[in-house]
């Protein structure tokens, strides 16, 4: 390691320590304004010239919100929706009458696990939000609850989509590590399930149940209001079933599913596989996801167009400071990168003599955390792995993907999109959202980690 190295290192560590002072401190400063002081700050002491620094903060902010922001919007949206046409609340009523207190986030997390098998974790939680707030919002006025409903209900779905966003393809990131170390997707996937139904029960329904008591989280009552409150029904106008209720909740889950299937299964330059891209890439998905909601849960009963239209429109104000604050998160994501923090990472990670498996879930967990990005440390750790596994043929190649995966996903924390969609979402503060997202992923990598070691003591699949 050379002393810029230690340097990149220490100038990370020291810009999410100044950037939580500056939001948690008397200085009480907004997340958005942090976020882009300490990204400056950062671009400054690693040498970066003004003009780079503006480009690198623009472009973070701008894929961010390219590749989450509409699809928030969207979701916000399919949400207004579901609520206004009363199938979040049936939904929640159903789960309540059939579901005992304790059972709760066991049923949650069966949701979220189906869910979260096409679906980035950003946008299905965008889709699980308003059943989340539904279900907490009735548990709440139970004398007996105890804590926050809201955690008790959603750190289940957020163990069980982190779980299948990092180790189960088709995500991208399990994808692109087999791609890389030239392993196969059916043995890396039922690698990826055994490990993935610990990690989201340890992370999830138990941890839970322990964090509960000791939370008092609540959402803001704006966007609590716009996933939960039922809006009257236009005279003439009849209410949907909940078949087609879960259909169209359902609709942009199902689209990425039928891409993911046909990825696997069908030639890349097949017709049929570019129209299942086109549909089941989630912008589109969560569009014609809200067309369909749209059109099947109000137009087709009766109701008032203009309605629909402020409802859409007053459902994207809650959420506008949501997306600029994950903005604020991409564009510190992108200042780290490009500073080259994962090169001085890679360069730590040589002093040290690891087993293959733990090595790649340490470069890529160290990567992550540091640049503020999954992806880099799923693609970092495999390339740098890619040599080793075509030379050693003793090696399970399957279990090495996953081992990168599952450290990708430790200890999501500031400088991630999904921290702050989770804190915003929720209504929480740092140490609150450091308790639930950052803790659950960080239980869930190192479960993960715990199966692929467990796992690599059987014979190899195939």
């Amino acid at each position: 390691m050379s002393s810029f190295d230690i340097q990149l290192l220490l100038t990370a560590l020291v810009s999410v320590l100044v950037l939580v002072a500056l939001i948690v401190s008397r200085i009480r400063m907004h997340p958005l304004l942090a976020l882009l002081i300490v990204s400056i700050g950062v671009g400054f002491a690693t040498g970066m010239a003004p003009g780079a620094i503006v480009k690198n903060l623009t472009d973070g902010a701008g894929k961010t919100l390219g590749a989450v922001g509409v699809v928030i919007a969207l979701g916000a949206m399919l949400g207004k929706i579901l609520a206004d046409s009363g199938t979040t609340e049936r939904l929640a009523n159903a789960i309540l009458r059939r579901t005992s207190t304790r059972m709760i986030p066991w049923a949650m997390t069966l949701v979220a696990f189906v869910i979260g098998i096409p679906m980035f974790f950003e946008v299905g939680l965008v889709v699980m939000l308003p059943l989340i707030f539904s279900v907490a919002r009735k548990l709440e006025t139970q004398e007996r609850f105890k804590g926050s409903a809201y955690v008790y209900v959603g750190v289940p779905v957020i163990a069980a989509l982190a779980a299948m966003h990092g180790m189960v393809p088709p995500h991208p990131g399990p994808l692109t590590a087999i791609a890389t170390l030239k392993t196969t997707v059916g043995p890396t996937m039922i690698y990826g399930f055994l490990a993935a139904l610990p990690a989201m029960v340890l992370g999830g329904p138990l941890y839970g149940a322990f964090i509960t008591p000791r939370m008092t989280t609540r959402p803001d009552e704006a966007l609590l209001e716009q996933f939960t409150a039922v809006q009257e029904k236009d005279a003439g106008s009849t209410a949907p079933s909940v078949g087609l209720g879960v259909l169209a909740a359902l609709l942009p889950a199902l689209l990425m599913l039928v891409h993911a299937v046909a990825e696997m299964l069908l030639p890349k330059d097949s017709g049929v596989t570019h129209v299942a891209a086109f549909l089941g890439n989630p912008l589109v998905a969560m569009l014609l996801g809200v067309l369909f909601a749209a059109v099947t849960l109000v137009f087709m009963r009766g109701g008032d167009a203009e309605k629909l239209r402020d409802g859409l429109g007053k459902s994207l104000k809650p959420i506008a400071g949501i997306m600029l604050i994950i903005a604020g998160g991409g564009a510190f994501q992108q200042v780290l990168t490009s500073a080259k923090v994962g090169d001085a990472i890679v360069h730590l990670t040589h002093q040290f003599a690891f087993p293959p498996l733990i090595l790649g879930w340490l470069i890529a967990m160290l990567l992550s955390v540091s640049t503020g990005s999954a992806t880099v440390g799923i693609v970092g750790a495999a390339g740098l792995l890619a040599p080793l596994a075509g030379a050693d043929p003793t090696l399970n190649l399957p279990l090495l993907a996953l081992s990168i995966g599952c450290g990708s996903l430790f200890f999501n924390y500031a400088n991630h999109a999904g921290f702050w969609m989770v804190k915003e979402s929720f209504g929480m503060t740092m140490g609150e959202a450091t308790k639930t997202i950052s803790v659950v992923q960080s239980i869930v990598a190192l479960v993960g980690l715990g199966m692929v070691l467990l796992m690599n003591l059987l014979p190899p699949m195939g």
